[in-house]
């Protein structure tokens, strides 16, 4: 059935009540392959629940990842499941998110677009508690076969990996039992655990969620680039360009730029020390075949 976009575009926003707790961090945590090895100082910060922090991309599963299910259930939306791709993502932080909490989340139907074969439908959804703003989560969903309907193209914007050797370069081995872990996350397609339904979507083998990996290279940027310290996280967005097996090694390249976007801010270790704003630009791809792109046009914003 037809996406009904004027129908869909002015549809009320579906608030739903999302509550979680430091072991929904920790699993999310573990799932994006923290705590190796277990007793280092800086995988503690992940894992256990005295010293605490959250990565802002566990956003992106608080209350089981309802926001994408409450985005494709709005009215106007009736499309097949199965057609359904997560072509991109961002989540913007507007304070710390905190290990344990309750908050109402509201989401919407921020864009419909036409491209031509299939559609790309924007699910936004905003989420606040007692005190104010927690985050904002934006995905761009691709929808094979729901295009042709006449709309907006939508933007095109890309951008690049800078025409300089990377800044850093770290190498994050995904597990074999990476997306059995993951998906205890809210995410149970059996696509990420079932050989044989695996093999009816044309893989040869369960594939990795995008998100694992999109957690996974949020994490790297975190150690790697600042400090370790995941408040200084504003904003990260990405596209999905490709799939992943567990078992693969996800090669990370970052480049490291103010936060005007011009120029290199250079060195090695810490982007310009704490506090000072800056973005980081990266590559990712899969190591073991021949660097086929994983994630494309990503960006993590930080203070």
């Amino acid at each position: 059935m037809p996406i009904d976009v004027e129908r869909a575009l002015s549809a009320e926003p579906v608030s739903s009540r999302i509550t979680w707790g430091h072991k929904d961090v920790q699993l999310y945590h573990l799932g994006i392959g923290a705590g190796v090895p277990a007793t280092d100082p800086q995988e503690l910060r992940y894992t256990l629940e005295d010293r605490l922090q959250v990565l802002p991309s566990f956003a992106t599963v608080a209350g089981g990842g309802l926001g994408v299910l409450d985005g494709l259930a709005a009215p106007g939306i009736d499309v097949d499941l199965a057609a359904v791709l997560h072509g991109a993502q961002t989540v913007e932080t507007h304070r710390p998110v905190p290990s344990g909490g309750s908050a109402t989340q509201t989401s919407s139907v921020a864009a419909v677009y036409d491209k031509g074969k299939a559609a790309v439908i924007v699910l936004r959804s905003e989420v606040a508690d007692g005190d104010g703003p927690l985050w904002t989560s934006q995905a761009q969903l691709f929808v094979r076969g729901e295009g042709g309907f006449g709309g907006e193209r939508g933007p095109s914007s890309r951008t690049g990996a800078p025409e300089r050797a990377p800044d850093s370069e770290v190498s994050r081995a995904v597990r074999e039992d990476q997306a059995l872990i993951y998906r205890l996350s809210g995410d149970w397609n059996p696509l990420h655990a079932d050989p044989e339904f695996a093999a009816l979507a044309g893989f040869d083998r369960p594939i990795l969620h995008g998100l694992c990996s999109y957690g996974i290279v949020l994490k790297a940027v975190v150690d790697t680039v600042l400090g370790g310290d995941v408040t200084r996280v504003r904003s990260y967005g990405t596209r999905f360009a490709g799939v992943v097996y567990p078992g693969e090694t996800l090669r990370v390249r970052m480049w490291r730029e103010p936060a005007d976007g011009h120029g290199a801010a250079g060195g090695q270790g810490d982007a310009g020390g704490a506090g000072e704003a800056g973005r980081v630009l990266l590559q990712v791809t899969a190591a073991e075949r021949d660097d086929a792109p994983v994630l494309t046009g990503a960006v993590v914003a930080h203070s």
